[in-house]
């Protein structure tokens, strides 16, 4: 995709973080941005800030990506108004981090069921979609997906199961022209786990940087695929 303007894109948790970085670098291309949030009010106020930025256009969608129907719903939406879909960013997530001991049940669920589930219903809704204009699907993993930590089980396991999924996934869909990666980023400055991204975040991966990542991507020539991008900070935090 050398030329970005006017392609369509659908973002998963696009509201903020990742996902509203990753927007931000496509708005600045002059592509049309469709970004899901649990929550219709932080959907339409993170269009308004997109229309500050770029050429594009921009729409907000209420949708839970735990919720099947809802993503049949999102994608149709978008079909309804700009007739295709051109990429899909798989990129909503939560954490839950917890010794074995003490996670619950629920936590368990809701970890799996939006990290991996989700991803799944995402793509799914979206498949024929994407065959259609020879698309290009990129989930939003973590190093999680390879490396284990202590308290990490319902999460490590969620993104483990999400970069095995999308390579699979990959694997699948390219005889169709579709291209599939997944993007690992290491520590980012976003609000996930109830963080709030500050001044001492400078040395963490920004979500601008991951929305070069992803244009850069979408950029490549079609005879190659980067399957899977390991992204750290270069440097780690001084403790």
């Amino acid at each position: 995709m050398e030329n970005l303007k006017n392609k369509v894109a659908l973002i998963t948790g696009g509201s903020k973080g990742i996902g509203l970085g990753i927007a931000e670098a496509m708005m600045a291309e002059g592509m049309r941005v469709a970004i899901t949030s649990r929550s219709q009010n932080a959907a339409n106020e993170a269009v308004d800030e997109l229309f500050k930025i770029g050429s594009g256009e921009a729409l907000g969608i209420s949708a839970d990506v735990r919720d099947y129907e809802a993503q049949m719903q999102a994608v149709k939406i978008v079909l309804d108004k700009w007739g295709q879909l051109d990429v899909l960013i798989a990129n909503a997530g939560v954490g839950h981090f917890a010794s074995i001991e003490e996670l619950t049940p629920e936590q368990w669920d809701a970890t799996i069921d939006t990290n991996l589930t989700g991803v799944f219903y995402s793509i799914k809704a979206a498949v024929d979609a994407l065959k259609a204009s020879e698309g290009y699907i990129i989930t939003v993993a973590s190093l999680a997906g390879t490396n284990f930590f202590a308290k990490g089980s319902a999460y490590n396991a969620s993104k483990f199961g999400l970069v095995g999924f999308t390579q699979a996934v990959m694997l699948d869909l390219r005889d169709y022209g579709i291209k599939t990666t997944t993007i690992m980023p290491g520590s980012v400055a976003t609000y996930f786990n109830g963080h709030t991204p500050n001044e001492a975040d400078g040395w963490k991966i920004q979500p601008e940087d991951l929305g070069q990542i992803t244009i850069d991507l979408l950029k490549m020539h079609p005879r190659t695929l980067p399957s899977k991008v390991e992204v750290r900070p270069s440097q780690p935090g001084k403790k």
